[in-house]
Protein backbone atom coordinates (compact mmCIF):
# COMPACT_ATOMS: atom_id res chain seq x y z
CA UNK A 1 0.00 0.00 0.00
CA UNK A 2 3.04 2.59 0.61
CA UNK A 3 4.26 1.98 -2.51
CA UNK A 4 1.25 2.37 -4.14
CA UNK A 5 0.35 6.06 -2.35
CA UNK A 6 4.24 6.91 -2.95
CA UNK A 7 3.56 6.38 -6.53
CA UNK A 8 0.16 8.30 -6.62
CA UNK A 9 2.14 11.01 -4.50
CA UNK A 10 4.89 11.19 -7.28
CA UNK A 11 2.71 10.97 -10.14
CA UNK A 12 0.88 14.18 -8.63
CA UNK A 13 3.76 16.07 -7.96
CA UNK A 14 5.68 15.35 -11.48
CA UNK A 15 2.43 16.34 -13.18
CA UNK A 16 2.07 19.71 -11.04
CA UNK A 17 5.33 20.88 -12.19
CA UNK A 18 4.90 19.64 -15.83
CA UNK A 19 1.26 21.59 -16.29
CA UNK A 20 2.35 24.54 -14.06
CA UNK A 21 6.26 25.08 -13.66
CA UNK A 22 7.50 28.26 -15.56
CA UNK A 23 4.11 29.37 -16.05
CA UNK A 24 3.86 33.63 -16.56
CA UNK A 25 2.45 36.39 -19.00
CA UNK A 26 -1.14 37.23 -19.26
CA UNK A 27 -4.38 35.69 -18.75
CA UNK A 28 -4.96 34.42 -21.92
CA UNK A 29 -1.89 33.30 -22.37
CA UNK A 30 -1.57 31.18 -19.74
CA UNK A 31 -4.88 29.78 -20.36
CA UNK A 32 -4.32 28.84 -24.02
CA UNK A 33 -0.46 27.25 -23.35
CA UNK A 34 -2.51 25.74 -20.73
CA UNK A 35 -5.12 24.33 -22.40
CA UNK A 36 -3.11 23.66 -25.59
CA UNK A 37 -0.08 22.94 -24.65
CA UNK A 38 0.95 21.76 -21.11
CA UNK A 39 -2.24 19.74 -20.17
CA UNK A 40 -2.05 17.51 -23.46
CA UNK A 41 1.40 17.21 -23.46
CA UNK A 42 0.98 15.98 -19.94
CA UNK A 43 -1.73 13.68 -20.47
CA UNK A 44 0.25 12.20 -23.22
CA UNK A 45 3.40 11.28 -21.02
CA UNK A 46 0.79 10.01 -18.66
CA UNK A 47 -1.40 7.67 -20.61
CA UNK A 48 2.00 6.58 -22.86
CA UNK A 49 4.06 5.71 -19.40
CA UNK A 50 1.44 3.53 -17.75
CA UNK A 51 0.60 2.15 -21.39
CA UNK A 52 4.08 1.28 -21.66
CA UNK A 53 5.11 0.28 -18.21
CA UNK A 54 1.85 -1.96 -17.58
CA UNK A 55 2.90 -3.50 -21.45
CA UNK A 56 6.69 -4.28 -20.33
CA UNK A 57 5.67 -6.24 -16.66
CA UNK A 58 2.82 -8.15 -19.17
CA UNK A 59 5.68 -9.02 -21.96
CA UNK A 60 8.18 -9.82 -19.32
CA UNK A 61 5.84 -12.42 -17.16
CA UNK A 62 4.09 -14.01 -20.26
CA UNK A 63 7.26 -14.93 -21.48
CA UNK A 64 9.67 -15.44 -18.46
CA UNK A 65 12.09 -13.12 -19.60
CA UNK A 66 13.46 -9.81 -17.65
CA UNK A 67 15.10 -8.65 -21.01
CA UNK A 68 11.43 -8.29 -22.58
CA UNK A 69 9.86 -4.90 -23.34
CA UNK A 70 7.81 -3.48 -26.13
CA UNK A 71 11.06 -1.67 -27.83
CA UNK A 72 13.31 -4.53 -27.46
CA UNK A 73 10.76 -6.73 -28.56
CA UNK A 74 10.32 -4.76 -31.85
CA UNK A 75 7.05 -4.35 -30.74
CA UNK A 76 7.18 -0.45 -30.47
CA UNK A 77 8.89 0.02 -34.13
CA UNK A 78 6.66 -2.28 -35.59
CA UNK A 79 3.55 -0.39 -34.07
CA UNK A 80 5.28 3.11 -35.81
CA UNK A 81 6.04 1.97 -39.13
CA UNK A 82 1.84 0.87 -39.40
CA UNK A 83 1.01 4.40 -37.64
CA UNK A 84 3.72 6.16 -40.78
CA UNK A 85 1.95 4.00 -43.04
CA UNK A 86 -1.64 4.96 -41.78
CA UNK A 87 -0.53 8.78 -41.81
CA UNK A 88 0.31 8.24 -45.60
CA UNK A 89 -2.79 6.38 -46.48
CA UNK A 90 -5.32 7.85 -44.01
CA UNK A 91 -3.91 11.18 -42.90
CA UNK A 92 -7.15 12.43 -42.16
CA UNK A 93 -8.59 9.09 -40.18
CA UNK A 94 -7.50 9.19 -36.62
CA UNK A 95 -8.23 5.90 -35.38
CA UNK A 96 -6.45 4.36 -38.66
CA UNK A 97 -3.61 4.66 -37.24
CA UNK A 98 -4.35 3.53 -33.79
CA UNK A 99 -5.79 0.28 -35.76
CA UNK A 100 -2.80 0.37 -38.20
CA UNK A 101 0.01 0.35 -35.43
CA UNK A 102 -1.93 -2.36 -33.43
CA UNK A 103 -1.37 -4.69 -36.56
CA UNK A 104 2.21 -4.08 -36.87
CA UNK A 105 3.25 -4.35 -33.62
CA UNK A 106 1.05 -7.73 -33.43
CA UNK A 107 3.19 -8.56 -36.86
CA UNK A 108 6.22 -7.51 -35.39
CA UNK A 109 5.98 -9.77 -31.94
CA UNK A 110 5.05 -12.80 -34.18
CA UNK A 111 7.54 -12.21 -36.14
CA UNK A 112 9.87 -12.28 -33.20
CA UNK A 113 8.87 -15.63 -31.93
CA UNK A 114 8.31 -17.48 -35.12
CA UNK A 115 11.42 -16.82 -35.25
CA UNK A 116 12.94 -17.38 -32.04
CA UNK A 117 10.75 -20.82 -32.28
CA UNK A 118 12.78 -21.98 -34.97
CA UNK A 119 16.09 -20.91 -34.00
CA UNK A 120 15.85 -22.71 -30.71
CA UNK A 121 13.41 -20.40 -28.14
CA UNK A 122 16.05 -19.93 -25.47
CA UNK A 123 15.44 -16.31 -23.99
CA UNK A 124 18.76 -15.12 -25.45
CA UNK A 125 17.26 -15.76 -28.61
CA UNK A 126 14.01 -14.69 -28.06
CA UNK A 127 15.90 -10.96 -27.09
CA UNK A 128 18.36 -11.58 -30.29
CA UNK A 129 15.66 -12.03 -32.16
CA UNK A 130 13.55 -8.75 -30.95
CA UNK A 131 16.84 -6.89 -31.61
CA UNK A 132 16.68 -7.98 -35.55
CA UNK A 133 13.01 -7.30 -36.05
CA UNK A 134 13.18 -4.21 -34.14
CA UNK A 135 16.14 -2.94 -36.43
CA UNK A 136 14.47 -4.31 -39.35
CA UNK A 137 11.29 -2.20 -38.55
CA UNK A 138 13.04 1.09 -36.83
CA UNK A 139 15.26 0.99 -40.70
CA UNK A 140 11.29 0.88 -42.52
CA UNK A 141 10.23 4.12 -40.17
CA UNK A 142 13.03 6.11 -40.85
CA UNK A 143 13.32 5.48 -44.84
CA UNK A 144 9.54 6.53 -44.68
CA UNK A 145 10.06 9.43 -42.39
CA UNK A 146 13.37 10.43 -45.17
CA UNK A 147 11.46 9.89 -48.29
CA UNK A 148 7.87 11.02 -46.72
CA UNK A 149 8.56 13.88 -44.30
CA UNK A 150 4.77 15.26 -44.15
CA UNK A 151 3.79 11.57 -43.16
CA UNK A 152 4.68 13.21 -39.09
CA UNK A 153 4.35 16.53 -38.06
CA UNK A 154 7.71 16.36 -36.83
CA UNK A 155 9.93 13.92 -37.48
CA UNK A 156 12.67 14.02 -34.80
CA UNK A 157 9.64 13.55 -32.11
CA UNK A 158 8.24 10.67 -33.53
CA UNK A 159 11.44 8.85 -34.27
CA UNK A 160 13.40 10.08 -30.51
CA UNK A 161 9.68 10.41 -28.94
CA UNK A 162 8.24 13.28 -27.72
CA UNK A 163 4.72 14.92 -26.85
CA UNK A 164 5.36 17.99 -28.34
CA UNK A 165 1.98 19.17 -30.69
CA UNK A 166 0.02 16.42 -29.21
CA UNK A 167 -3.81 17.23 -29.69
CA UNK A 168 -7.06 16.38 -27.63
CA UNK A 169 -8.42 13.78 -30.31
CA UNK A 170 -4.78 11.49 -30.18
CA UNK A 171 -5.70 11.18 -26.57
CA UNK A 172 -8.91 10.50 -27.00
CA UNK A 173 -8.32 7.55 -29.15
CA UNK A 174 -5.52 6.41 -26.83
CA UNK A 175 -8.17 5.88 -24.09
CA UNK A 176 -10.13 4.03 -26.12
CA UNK A 177 -7.29 1.47 -26.00
CA UNK A 178 -5.34 1.96 -23.37
CA UNK A 179 -8.01 1.90 -20.56
CA UNK A 180 -9.52 -1.40 -21.65
CA UNK A 181 -5.85 -2.74 -21.85
CA UNK A 182 -4.87 -1.39 -18.61
CA UNK A 183 -8.36 -3.37 -17.48
CA UNK A 184 -7.67 -6.90 -19.36
CA UNK A 185 -4.32 -6.42 -17.66
CA UNK A 186 -5.48 -6.38 -14.06
CA UNK A 187 -8.09 -9.38 -15.06
CA UNK A 188 -5.29 -11.62 -16.34
CA UNK A 189 -3.35 -10.78 -12.96
CA UNK A 190 -4.53 -14.27 -11.53
CA UNK A 191 -3.23 -16.63 -14.13
CA UNK A 192 0.17 -14.49 -14.26
CA UNK A 193 0.17 -15.47 -10.46
CA UNK A 194 0.60 -18.77 -11.90
CA UNK A 195 2.94 -18.27 -14.36
CA UNK A 196 5.27 -18.23 -11.55
CA UNK A 197 4.94 -21.63 -10.42
CA UNK A 198 5.45 -23.53 -13.87
CA UNK A 199 3.43 -24.41 -17.34
CA UNK A 200 3.33 -28.13 -15.82
CA UNK A 201 1.57 -26.64 -12.45
CA UNK A 202 0.02 -23.53 -13.62
CA UNK A 203 -2.38 -26.59 -16.13
CA UNK A 204 -2.32 -28.92 -13.53
CA UNK A 205 -4.54 -25.80 -11.38
CA UNK A 206 -7.04 -25.73 -14.44
CA UNK A 207 -5.21 -22.33 -16.08
CA UNK A 208 -4.85 -22.59 -20.32
CA UNK A 209 -1.48 -21.51 -20.42
CA UNK A 210 -1.14 -21.59 -24.03
CA UNK A 211 -4.48 -19.46 -24.06
CA UNK A 212 -3.98 -16.94 -21.12
CA UNK A 213 -0.41 -16.18 -22.36
CA UNK A 214 -1.48 -15.22 -25.90
CA UNK A 215 -3.71 -12.52 -24.35
CA UNK A 216 -1.48 -11.29 -22.13
CA UNK A 217 0.89 -11.15 -25.51
CA UNK A 218 -2.08 -9.18 -27.36
CA UNK A 219 -3.08 -6.83 -24.27
CA UNK A 220 0.67 -6.00 -23.81
CA UNK A 221 0.85 -5.27 -27.67
CA UNK A 222 -2.48 -3.20 -27.60
CA UNK A 223 -1.06 -0.98 -25.04
CA UNK A 224 2.71 -0.71 -26.60
CA UNK A 225 0.39 0.46 -29.89
CA UNK A 226 -1.38 3.12 -28.10
CA UNK A 227 1.77 4.58 -26.59
CA UNK A 228 2.87 4.86 -29.69
CA UNK A 229 0.95 6.52 -31.63
CA UNK A 230 0.73 9.37 -29.19
CA UNK A 231 4.62 9.46 -28.20
CA UNK A 232 6.19 8.23 -30.84
CA UNK A 233 9.35 5.59 -30.54
CA UNK A 234 10.11 5.69 -26.82
CA UNK A 235 12.35 2.94 -26.00
CA UNK A 236 13.74 1.33 -22.98
CA UNK A 237 10.63 2.61 -20.11
CA UNK A 238 9.12 -0.54 -20.30
CA UNK A 239 11.82 -2.48 -19.29
CA UNK A 240 13.47 -0.33 -16.55
CA UNK A 241 10.32 0.11 -14.42
CA UNK A 242 9.19 -3.51 -14.02
CA UNK A 243 12.76 -4.46 -13.37
CA UNK A 244 13.40 -2.30 -11.03
CA UNK A 245 10.13 -2.99 -9.38
CA UNK A 246 10.80 -6.51 -9.10
CA UNK A 247 13.96 -6.16 -7.48
CA UNK A 248 11.93 -4.47 -4.55
CA UNK A 249 9.01 -6.11 -4.36
CA UNK A 250 9.18 -9.89 -6.29
CA UNK A 251 7.60 -12.24 -3.87
CA UNK A 252 6.10 -9.90 -1.21
CA UNK A 253 3.18 -8.72 -4.51
CA UNK A 254 0.66 -10.10 -6.76
CA UNK A 255 0.81 -9.74 -10.31
CA UNK A 256 -1.96 -7.53 -10.48
CA UNK A 257 -0.17 -5.26 -7.74
CA UNK A 258 2.53 -5.52 -9.45
CA UNK A 259 1.11 -4.67 -13.19
CA UNK A 260 -0.61 -1.80 -11.52
CA UNK A 261 2.78 0.21 -10.06
CA UNK A 262 4.34 -0.94 -13.49
CA UNK A 263 1.94 1.56 -14.79
CA UNK A 264 1.63 4.31 -12.32
CA UNK A 265 5.79 4.28 -12.21
CA UNK A 266 6.25 4.42 -15.27
CA UNK A 267 3.44 7.05 -16.03
CA UNK A 268 5.66 9.10 -13.49
CA UNK A 269 9.31 8.61 -15.11
CA UNK A 270 7.77 9.67 -18.16
CA UNK A 271 6.04 12.55 -16.77
CA UNK A 272 9.44 13.92 -15.04
CA UNK A 273 11.26 12.76 -18.37
CA UNK A 274 9.26 15.33 -20.19
CA UNK A 275 9.70 18.22 -18.40
CA UNK A 276 13.24 17.34 -17.67
CA UNK A 277 13.64 17.13 -21.54
CA UNK A 278 11.73 20.61 -21.48
CA UNK A 279 13.83 22.93 -19.12
CA UNK A 280 17.35 21.04 -18.83
CA UNK A 281 18.41 23.29 -21.84
CA UNK A 282 15.86 26.09 -21.84
CA UNK A 283 14.49 27.79 -24.33
CA UNK A 284 15.89 24.40 -26.41
CA UNK A 285 14.12 21.16 -26.18
CA UNK A 286 15.42 17.21 -25.97
CA UNK A 287 13.68 14.62 -27.51
CA UNK A 288 11.94 12.65 -24.35
CA UNK A 289 13.33 9.71 -25.69
CA UNK A 290 16.83 10.39 -25.63
CA UNK A 291 16.48 11.07 -22.02
CA UNK A 292 15.25 7.54 -21.50
CA UNK A 293 17.85 6.38 -23.79
CA UNK A 294 20.53 7.66 -22.20
CA UNK A 295 19.28 6.28 -19.19
CA UNK A 296 18.12 3.01 -20.67
CA UNK A 297 21.18 1.88 -22.17
CA UNK A 298 23.64 1.51 -19.24
CA UNK A 299 20.45 -0.07 -17.50
CA UNK A 300 20.20 -2.97 -20.67
CA UNK A 301 24.09 -3.74 -20.67
CA UNK A 302 23.99 -3.11 -16.91
CA UNK A 303 20.85 -6.45 -17.03
CA UNK A 304 23.16 -8.23 -19.43
CA UNK A 305 25.89 -8.56 -17.12
CA UNK A 306 24.51 -9.13 -14.24
CA UNK A 307 22.57 -12.21 -15.63
CA UNK A 308 25.87 -13.09 -17.08
CA UNK A 309 27.07 -14.21 -13.54
CA UNK A 310 24.03 -15.82 -13.06
CA UNK A 311 22.68 -13.94 -10.14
Amino acid sequence: MSALLFGIALTLLFTWFSVFFGLHGAAGDVRRILCYVRVPRTLGALFSGTALGASGYLMQEALHNTLASPSVMGVNAGAGLFALLAALLFPAVTAARFVLAFLGALLSILLVLLIARRAGYSRSVIVLSGVAVSALMGAAVNGLVTFFPHAVADRQAFTLGGFAGLQYDGLFFSAVFILPGLLAGALLGGGIDLFALGDEVAQGLGLSVARHRLLTMVTATVLAAAAVCIGGLIGFLGLIVPNVLRRFFAGRMSARQMFTLSGLYGSALLIAADFLARRLFYPYELPVGLLLSLLGAPFFIWMLMHRKRGI
